[in-house]
């Protein structure tokens, strides 16, 4: 894991195991139990959550389990980000997840959107090393494993990619899968970085090179422009094939018609923001 060694939030701990190696040295023979120390990288894993009172069941029940995956490598923390709800999702936040230590629950006084969710949580976490997952699944937290090796040394994030070649796109609708591809084919003519897929959320960040980010866009939007921003500023950036799969428990949050006009301007501004630096960068 030495390529994720900037984590200066890095945990130690002890590992025993009774079993030693024929090689070990007669003093180490004589031991009882060997004491291991192993280095656990200490990641954050941040969740928006709005109006997911009927998928909480099933988050909690994934988190455990890639919370206990992760956990052979990483020390992983969780903070769960309640976006202005006006259903039970906060209560019942607390219901499932308030006597874990390994969680932080905030609370948004008001809806503010995708992006202003994972950028608090993001700002609220200790650890170099922050993931965004969405609250329903429809991205596999388990495959987390897969991106978190890819933030190397020179690398500011790792986005999931369900459109890659080797990516997956399962049960879901026809038009959010050719909406989702048209719009990234308009950013890969825009921005360098070529990639199949702009608009996930399913990522790996690096913390310091978010913190000084400023978005205009709140929403589901706010993905794509951090990406883009993030790409102005210099940041490598690489992308991961992953699955994409169906909600399964209550409805999308995204409204179709103005998301599309709102990929339109952003893709001006970005062109623009370019073009200015061609000129005066």
């Amino acid at each position: 894991m030495k390529n994720l060694a900037r984590d200066t939030n890095a945990k130690k701990t002890l590992t025993i195991d009774g079993a030693l190696s024929p090689g070990a040295s007669s003093s180490v023979r004589g031991m009882s139990d060997s004491v291991l120390l192993a280095e656990k990288i200490a990641i954050t894993i941040v969740v928006p959550c709005f109006n997911e009172e009927l998928a909480l069941a099933n988050l909690r029940a994934r988190l455990r389990a890639v919370k206990e995956s992760l956990g052979r490598t990483y020390s992983v923390g969780l903070i769960l980000v309640d976006d202005g709800s006006t259903d039970q999702t906060w209560e019942l936040m607390q219901e499932y997840f308030g006597s874990d230590p390994a969680y932080v629950l905030l609370r948004q006084s008001q809806n503010l959107g995708l992006a202003a969710a994972i950028l608090r949580g993001i700002r609220t976490a200790k650890t170099e090393i922050v993931c965004s997952i969405d609250s329903d699944c429809t991205y596999d937290p388990e495959e987390l494993h897969k991106l978190l090796p890819l933030l190397t040394d020179d690398v500011d994030l790792v986005t999931g990619s369900p459109y890659h070649p080797l990516g997956e796109v399962r049960d879901v609708p026809l038009w959010r899968v050719a909406f989702s591809k048209a719009a990234s084919s308009l950013y890969r003519q825009v921005l360098k970085h070529k990639l199949y897929t702009y608009t996930s959320c399913f990522r790996v960040y690096r913390r310091s090179a978010i913190l000084s980010l400023r978005l205009r866009q709140n929403g589901f939007l706010g993905t794509a422009e951090l990406l883009g921003k993030l790409e102005m500023q210099g940041s490598k950036i690489v992308e991961c094939p992953t699955t994409l799969g169906a909600r399964v428990q209550g409805v999308s949050k995204m409204r179709t018609a103005r998301v599309m006009v709102g990929h339109l301007f952003l893709l001006c501004r970005l062109l623009a923001h370019r073009g200015h630096q061609k000129l005066f960068g």
